[in-house]
């Protein structure tokens, strides 16, 4: 009997142990698990690395103003004054129909006055916390048509898909890598193809609170054997200043959209193909958030 009754002490004092380590392993783990999803935060200062676009979209109810400005290269000679003397310009607008999906248009000058518009939903989005996600991507679908549609629009007419993806390793370094195929449905296939597949790559790198340096660069994976065209590179610093973001851009195209810069960029580098230009930005809170 009193073998028994030790047995039951014994087993009792046990579970009391047992029972007084699990409470302190769950305090231990509410306490190291974390119970909120931090989702990543302005990867990019806007919605455009350098000529292209980045994974990032504008919050419900918000506008965003975009003015793209390239002038001609600067091999164009000083009487041309290096290329300042001509100018190429892209008007455009990007509403944030929710924080995740946004509709854009815009339209450019110059000789060819593509107008075109775009949707941009962000799919998955980097996170960390009580869920871990380590990218973020963005699907964009652009239909373009030049301005001879009135005695030919199919033919005119272009369409581009993106899936954008990147990750921000950094307060001062995120990376994006940029898949796309552009179709247009009349070229000159002695030198050109209706569809052109590329791969771009580029990337920022936060300086100080309101300076950055961005780059681009869009590999051709099938062009045409005979092509007269060149990849499209691009470099930046964006300057941010309240409302506005400001960039100072140097590239090799006159092309402010996918169809322009991957298809038909003329400038090669080694000749001094080189443009000078700048983005600017404002944006626009329409609705209380």
């Amino acid at each position: 009997m009193i073998k028994k009754l030790q047995l039951i002490i014994v087993l009792f004092f046990c579970s009391l142990t047992l029972a007084w380590a699990q409470d302190d392993l769950l305090k231990e783990l509410e306490q190291t698990t974390p119970k909120d999803t931090e989702y990543a935060f302005q990867t990019f200062k806007g919605t455009r690395l350098v000529n292209g676009q980045s994974i990032e979209t504008k919050s419900k109810g918000t506008l965003e103003f975009i003015i793209a400005h390239r002038f001609d290269p600067i091999n164009s000679g000083h009487t041309e004054m290096f290329g300042l003397d001509q100018a190429h310009v892209r008007v455009g607008l990007e509403y944030g129909i929710t924080d995740r999906l946004g509709i854009g248009f815009g339209r450019n000058g110059g000789a060819d006055k593509i107008r075109n518009a775009y949707l941009r939903y962000k799919v998955l989005r980097q996170q960390k916390g009580a869920s871990n996600f380590p990218f973020t991507m963005t699907l964009i679908g652009d239909v373009s048509a030049t301005k001879k549609v009135s005695d030919q629009s199919v033919d005119r007419v272009g369409y581009i898909g993106q899936m954008l993806i990147a990750r921000k390793f950094s307060p001062h370094l995120s990376l994006q890598l940029m898949p796309t195929i552009v179709h247009r449905n009349a070229v000159d296939k002695a030198t050109e193809n209706n569809n052109q597949f590329a791969v771009g790559a580029g990337g920022r790198i936060k300086i100080s609170k309101s300076i950055a340096f961005t780059s681009e660069y869009y590999y051709r994976v099938n062009p045409n054997s005979n092509t007269r065209n060149y990849n499209a590179v691009g470099l930046g610093i964006d300057i941010e200043t309240g409302g506005h973001v400001f960039q100072l851009v140097m590239t090799n195209t006159q092309g402010t959209t996918e169809r322009g810069f991957i298809t038909e960029t003329t400038g090669n580098i080694k000749n001094g193909g080189i443009q000078f230009g700048f983005n600017v930005t404002r944006t626009f809170q329409l609705k209380k958030k």
